[in-house]
């Protein structure tokens, strides 16, 4: 039987006029790994405090057992500024002696990318006080996973991580022996690690057995039978749980709930997004050119981060960019801004960006724009517009979609100056979803936000028509709300990853390996790094009949779902379903030798 570390007993918390949490009763036995989950405010990091014993509760109490080793990575670290991170991480162990230690190794490697600690302007010897705040979390974050410990607790550990990063910490915390309490908003990571799940709300802890989908099936049925009046809330999760249910890529952790219950529960739910009908809309709104790029080059000061890029973002396309931190995806987002906002004046360094004549973008940078603080959240929505239509004939006046991210009505009178981070973020997308753009620019665009919030946030972009490009380490947001995956992996190139996320890990993890023993033969990689006979014009060529065969697949995927839709209908009329049938083959033909036309194309548009 697994031994309790943490018993937590009645215990509740006020905060002013309102009970965070009221009468709680939990515990965390051996083994445990705990996913946090809940609305922004709802108390999750009050909870993990009041665990780990930084926090008193008003009411109740709670017991750790004797000697329990206990580590704590909070919002805020409390690392010594003028220390270095050698001092902070290692201490006083020699060179020798955490060279050798196969652990340290691997967190350092895991955290920074490599024991020189690429990006720190002294490595090791790095002076804590100049580093950024996400800088500062890692070397926190390190610092608590080189110790060995019973229990861990961390509140948002993927903040600051790129998806690599959060890959990495995934499979760490899976291999660890200490129980695990966790508070995030990244669902992929929370079905990579946890096996039980806590969901805040309302003064009270709802306790679930697996990960984040077994948790949403099971939040989803018991909001079922209970007939919860939140009718909303509800169609949402079965939303979700339907996407989940039909294969979301990725998703290694496998509900282990009756797969007849949950087909059950979705049967009525169609797919989150009908692409043909959104492609057809965004077409009607943008025209056939939204951006395109011609041999361009993107620079950031001196530093070239890419070269002789020609792409296309057409009208509905729903693209992703991932890569290493400072490989160019946020400066490439503005190269497009900058072009778009001076009407096709201002241009890269190097080739040229066309921008279409209907664009209408909206772009939400990872900088909080500011808001005088006197102002209501309705006001400042208001500002903006006072109603919006959002595609599909749906419509919503100001308030409502400020309900719909999370301000109710008593909270939309609130002054800026008093919202949280979270909330702050909220307010800035919907001030720009307001404004009816037919482009979205989301850089980041899920930090600070919590999983409903997320889920709604997921839900309005399912039926809006536009062109979209997404920069984010939140591996289920962009599975969720993109077709299409783009990696730059820091050698100024772009590429299109058709298997995603999962090809960028396995590319990047390549690149390591063949780098590693890269020194010790300087004549063998010679032959390597010659040029493969190709010019760049041939290169560009390639690349651009490539996306022209990525569009025309898209088409002809549009065509063959619609053709076994049309089959089901006239299912007893046996000539029509033969030369639909026939039609389908020559499609399905047509898109074979697309993609064999694809696989030798690859090769030929890779950089020399």
């Amino acid at each position: 039987m697994a031994v309790n570390l943490v018993s937590v007993e009645s215990v509740g918390k006020v905060y002013g006029t309102r009970a965070l949490l009221d009468g709680v009763s939990l515990g965390v036995s051996e083994g445990d790994r705990i996913g946090v989950v809940g609305r922004n405010g709802d108390g999750k990091t009050t909870l993990v405090r009041m665990l780990a014993k930084l926090e008193e509760a008003d009411t109740g109490r709670v017991t750790h057992s004797g000697g329990l080793s206990l580590g704590v990575l909070t919002q805020h670290d409390s690392l010594d500024p003028t220390a270095t991170v050698r001092h902070e991480v290692i201490g006083d162990l020699a060179d020798h002696q955490w060279a050798g230690n196969a652990k340290i190794r691997d967190v350092l490697t895991g955290l920074f990318g490599g024991l020189d600690l690429p990006g720190f302007p002294q490595g090791l010897d790095t002076v804590i006080a100049p580093l950024s705040g996400g800088e500062r979390r890692r070397v926190a974050l390190a610092k608590l996973l080189i110790e060995e410990q019973d229990l861990i607790v961390l509140d948002e550990p993927t903040n600051h991580l790129d998806v690599e990063g959060i890959a990495w910490l995934a499979a760490h915390l899976r291999a660890r022996r200490s129980a695990l309490v966790c508070v995030t908003h990244d669902r992929w990571f929370l079905d990579q690690v946890c096996t039980r799940m806590w969901d805040v709300q309302r003064g009270k802890v709802h306790e679930y057995e697996g990960g984040y989908s077994d948790y949403v099936f099971a939040r989803a049925e018991r909001e079922r039978i209970a007939a919860t009046e939140e009718v909303k809330r509800q169609n949402l999760v079965r939303k979700e749980l339907a996407w989940l249910r039909r294969g979301a890529p990725a998703r290694t952790s496998k509900p282990r709930f009756r797969v007849e219950a949950a087909n059950e529960l979705i049967k009525d739910v169609p797919p989150p997004r009908d692409t043909s009908e959104l492609m057809k809309f965004a077409s009607s709104r943008l025209g056939k050119t939204v951006f395109e790029l011609e041999d361009v080059t993107v620079q950031a000061g001196p530093k070239t981060l890419l070269q002789h890029l020609t792409w296309q973002l057409g009208p509905g396309d729903r693209f992703a960019l991932v890569g290493v931190n400072g490989a160019g995806k946020t400066s490439l987002l503005r190269a497009l801004a900058e072009a778009s906002r001076t009407q096709g004046e201002a241009q890269p360094a190097a080739g040229r960006v066309t921008v279409g004549k209907t664009v209408r973008l909206a772009y939400l940078s990872q900088e909080v724009s500011e808001l005088a603080p006197t102002l209501r959240v309705l006001e400042a929505v208001q500002q903006v517009r006072e109603r919006v239509d959002l595609g599909k004939g749906r419509e919503m006046t100001a308030g409502q979609l400020c309900e719909t991210f999370g301000f109710g009505k008593e909270k939309q009178w609130t002054p800026v100056g008093d919202l949280s981070g979270g909330e702050r973020r909220r307010l800035q997308l919907l001030r720009l979803l307001m404004d009816e753009p037919n482009v979205l620019f989301l850089d980041e665009p899920t930090n600070d936000l919590d999983i409903e919030t997320l889920t709604q946030l997921e839900d309005l972009l399912d039926g809006w028509p536009g062109s979209m490009v997404v920069i984010s380490h939140d591996r289920f947001f962009v599975e969720r709300t993109t077709d299409r995956v783009y990696a730059l992996l820091g050698d100024r190139a772009l590429r299109m990853l058709p298997r995603g996320i999962d090809e960028y890990l396995e590319r990047r993890e390549r690149m390591a390996s063949s780098a590693a023993p890269s020194t010790s033969a300087p004549a063998a990689a010679a032959p390597a790094a010659a040029p493969k006979g190709r010019s760049s014009a041939e290169t560009r060529a390639a690349q651009k009949e490539l996306q022209r065969i990525e569009r025309q697949i898209d088409r002809i995927s549009g065509k063959e779902t619609g053709l076994h839709e049309r089959i089901a209908e006239h299912a007893t009329d046996f000539e029509k379903v033969a030369a639909l049938d026939a039609e389908l083959r020559a499609l399905v033909a047509e898109r074979e030798d697309l993609e064999a036309r694809w696989l030798e194309l690859a090769d030929e548009a890779e950089p020399a």
